[in-house]
């Protein structure tokens, strides 16, 4: 018996999305953000892939994930009953004013924390976000937020082929709608096939199609949340096919292209068994 499901909302006042899932199973391929996302495992046993390790999540961890962090998972014991929110960077610049030393972004140094007293901070600020309470979820988010781990920003180390993956991510960024191939990546990088995957790989913790392909899903989210039809979104952000489109999409999202579009129009719960 299939007992999944999932409640979505979208916070309107606070651009903020919130999920609770039940029962979920599906893994998710490496892909990115380009928003936060903050979650907590109520249960189920879950392993992370992130920044080259991995992290055993349990019921307590929380999840800490910055734009453009690439990260995969897959389930390990049970299903997942899992609750989060995806904030906008504008708006946790806007939440965290004054949280960091020097006013800007918090970057969080790990993917994974385990803290009983902030994993209860952040169930009763979910809680209040999915009820629709606003002003009361926005001030239970600062309050989690202020506990958190210090944000702190360590500048990478020098690596091999820096430029080159560079150049290939921002040609990619530029072009996602287009018909891209390794060849043309290669030959614009100046390098070989296999040391292109490399270098890239190594840089952005992502194959370069995988990067492609969640640069064109998260494409797709903005146009969806303009209230452009999924057809129509798939073949402006590059997808063969709407068949594609909603395999990809609902992959990383976690709901098919049709349903997000819903809860973005509708701001109201929506849920899927």
């Amino acid at each position: 018996m299939d007992t999944s499901g999932k409640t979505v909302v979208f916070d309107r006042a606070l651009q903020i999305e919130g999920y609770c899932f039940r029962g979920l199973a599906q893994p998710f391929p490496t892909h990115f953000h380009g928003h936060y996302v903050l979650g907590l495992v109520e249960s189920g046993v879950r392993e992370l892939h992130c920044g080259g390790r991995s992290w055993t999540l349990r019921p307590g961890s929380l999840m800490l994930l910055n734009p453009g962090e690439s990260h995969a998972c897959v389930q390990r014991e049970g299903t997942l009953d899992y609750r989060s929110v995806n904030i906008p960077i504008e708006a946790m610049l806007a939440l965290s004013g004054g949280l960091t030393a020097d006013g800007t972004l918090p970057v969080f140094p790990a993917p994974v924390a385990e803290d009983g007293s902030l994993a209860r901070q952040f169930r009763a600020f979910h809680r209040r976000l999915m009820a629709g309470d606003s002003p009361a979820a926005e001030e239970a988010l600062v309050l989690f937020l202020m506990g958190l781990p210090e944000p702190a920003v360590s500048a990478p180390a020098a690596a091999p082929c820096r430029e080159e993956a560079a150049e290939v991510r921002a040609f990619l960024e530029a072009h996602f709608s287009e018909r891209v191939t390794l060849e043309q990546l290669s030959r614009r990088a100046g390098l070989s096939k296999s040391t292109l995957l490399r270098a890239f790989t190594r840089e952005m913790g992502i194959t370069p199609y995988r990067y492609l392909e969640t640069l064109r899903v998260n494409a797709a989210k903005a146009l969806l949340e303009r209230g452009v039809p999924p057809l129509e979104a798939a073949l402006k952000t590059g997808f063969s096919d709407q068949s594609h489109f909603t395999n990809c999409f609902t992959r990383r999202i976690g709901l098919p292209p049709g349903m997000y579009q819903n809860i973005r129009r509708e701001g109201e719960p929506t849920h899927g068994l």
